[in-house]
């Protein structure tokens, strides 16, 4: 067949540029951040981009094959796909994820649509995204340079906590494989320079979001918190990565500030009040959906043409405004609304519900930790203590313990028989491990609960069985110790859960919170 003449719609641009070329040259500018990461964070890091850019290579391949189609795969964007998608994941996910998540990129919101020109989202943020609904404990699951299991610099920060703005700047502290703001930033204004990506986007994107977060949150302009804010939660690689995607963004230089704006602003609005570190994918995802309402309003020019305001062309058109609004931005309004207003309703009829039995099983779980109590009373120390904490971290020898409550348990007759603590670690394997702890007048452990444990099943959920938990009942000391080779004989010594470490020494360092708490706040206080 003869391809010397080839016809298709326009617009029409000419350009020496292949796509193939502007991929290599993305993959380039994301390499330090990939090189970073893995000197940072290990093997298992370096195998995560890689499962990560093969699934996705190989997913484009295969759906080639069986549609059909041309070997799209060969031009270097399933491949930006995959890395961008890898780099957005945390170095300790299983292999099975990024794996999941290149082919839901690539097959679901790519290939499904049309291929590369035709996707509505950006794959690699659809793909994390999918991940981050189905399995958000891992998704959340974080280790520093060093082995601890630690929050990101970004959740420390939103709660108050101090961060280390420089080593979140080169990126080794804990969060995902592509969290070197330095090297990010590097490869993003390589491109910039390059005219790879647009400068409208990227830049209005971080001023939007730097104005939004000195507005509001609360500390000002303040050069330190502002940097700490950009350095981390995925700013820059939104910035200049994801929100600048050809498909995905408007056309128009106009229009692209405006898609900037929205971004931006959406990114602080969630970084200072959603309380979600990790939101700069839903706000480029949602700018996204807003890109053919931009394009409809925000065109270029003609050549001799007499530029007149919007305003003035409904008028002049005779219809109504909402009769111009495309038809699919209507129907996907409407659909958002109404699924908004039952989602809405649904929580509102529940909540009572719901709330009425979480009491019913924190208070289970009390009775189950102080077997002599009848009931449990508020205490004035105890109320006031975990106030002035306000949501802190408790003490400095107890990783990522919080005090959330705790309550005096009485008997029938009104005596007091000890002390009922809910303590949360943020330290489990998989997510919060939160527990009820009991103690008595004499300082001695009458019973661990838990309330929330989402750990893996058949090693960390192990810590729930008696054999572990029965380990802390009855003994009175001011602290345990985690022993990790276990036969432990002495009453400080907790042996840990074979396999289950990490989960094991989160619940020990719970217990020692509590116990700390008790002893310098409940009966130093009494």
């Amino acid at each position: 067949m003869n391809n010397a003449l080839n016809i298709s719609s326009s617009p029409h641009v000419r350009d020496k540029r292949t796509t193939a070329y502007m991929m290599r040259v993305v993959l380039l500018a994301l390499m330090p951040a990939t090189v970073v990461g893995v000197c940072n964070y290990g093997l298992h890091a370096l195998l995560v981009v890689l499962v990560s850019v093969a699934a996705a290579v190989l997913s484009e391949f295969a759906f080639d094959k069986l549609c059909h189609k041309p070997d799209t795969w060969k031009d270097g964007s399933a491949a930006v796909t995959g890395l961008l998608l890898a780099l957005c994941l945390s170095p300790r996910v299983p292999l099975t994820m990024p794996l999941l998540g290149s082919m839901f990129a690539i097959l679901i919101a790519k290939c499904c649509f049309g291929g590369l020109g035709k996707n509505f989202i950006n794959p690699a943020l659809a793909g994390r995204c999918f991940l981050l609904i189905s399995f958000g404990n891992m998704m959340s699951s974080y280790r520093v340079v060093d082995g601890v299991t630690a929050a990101t610099p970004v959740a420390d920060l939103l709660v108050g906590n101090p961060v280390n703005v420089t080593r979140m700047f080169l990126g080794t502290t804990s969060g995902v494989i592509g969290s070197s703001a330095l090297a990010l930033l590097a490869g993003g204004l390589a491109l910039w320079a390059l005219q790879i990506i647009h400068g409208e986007i990227c830049f209005s994107v971080l001023g939007t979001f730097i104005l939004t977060i000195g507005l509001f949150g609360g500390q000002g302009f303040d050069p330190r918190f502002i940097l700490a804010h950009i350095s981390g939660g995925g700013v820059l690689m939104a910035a200049f990565f994801m929100a600048t995607d050809y498909v995905t963004s408007p056309a128009t230089p106009l229009g692209q500030l405006v898609y900037g704006l929205l971004i931006g602003s959406l990114g602080g609005i969630f970084r200072l009040f959603s309380g979600t570190a990790d939101s700069f994918s839903y706000c480029v995802i949602t700018g996204n959906l807003f890109v053919p309402l931009i394009d409809t309003y925000i065109v270029s020019k003609p050549y001799a043409y007499r530029k007149v305001s919007l305003l003035k062309q409904l008028r002049a058109s005779g219809e109504p405004w909402y009769k111009r609004v495309p038809r699919p931005v209507i129907v996907l309004t409407a659909i958002a609304a109404i699924a908004g207003l039952a989602l809405s309703g649904v929580y509102f009829m529940t909540k009572d519900t719901i709330d009425n039995q979480k009491r019913a099983a924190q208070a289970a779980s009390y009775k189950a930790v102080c077997p002599l109590a009848d009931h449990f009373e508020a205490n004035e120390t105890i109320d006031k203590a975990v106030a002035d904490l306000n949501g802190a971290v408790y003490g400095t020898d107890f990783g990522r313990a919080h005090i959330n409550e705790g309550f005096a348990a009485l008997d029938e007759g009104g005596n007091n028989v000890g002390y009922a603590l809910s303590v949360t670690s943020a330290d489990g394997f998989d997510g919060n491990v939160t527990l009820a702890v009991g103690v008595d007048n004499e300082g001695a452990v009458t019973g661990i609960s838990f309330t929330e444990l989402n750990e893996t099943p058949g090693m960390g959920m192990r810590v729930d069985e008696a054999e572990f938990k029965d380990q802390f009942v009855g003994k009175a000391v001011s602290k345990f110790t985690l022993n990790k080779a276990g036969g432990s004989t002495a009453d400080d010594e907790i042996d840990s859960v074979s396999g289950a470490s990490t989960t094991s020494g989160a619940v020990v360092n719970a217990v020692n919170a509590a116990l700390d708490f008790y002893n310098n706040t409940v009966k130093g206080g009494a």
